[in-house]
């Protein structure tokens, strides 16, 4: 496994299944002695990742009537 350029490597996707690494991932980097340990963080599982990355984006354009509608196909 190789550095590239820009500073970054890529986990074989064996490893990242293993962990549960999926894009977006958000992981801890800690250098002990000459090694590198890669880890996700305590606490903050792939839910809590999702519920981060919408928190703040919805609009309040729709009422639930509304969204009924559109997902049933009324409109």
């Amino acid at each position: 496994m190789k550095i590239d350029t820009d500073g970054k490597i890529t986990i074989p996707p064996n490893i990242q299944s293993q962990l549960g690494f999926r894009p977006g991932t958000e992981v801890q980097l800690e250098v002990v002695g000459n090694t590198l340990r890669i880890r996700k963080p305590q606490g903050f599982s792939r839910g809590r990742q999702m519920i981060a990355a919408i928190r703040g984006k919805a609009t309040n354009r729709l009422t639930t009537n509304d969204i009924i509608q559109l997902t049933r196909g009324d409109r």
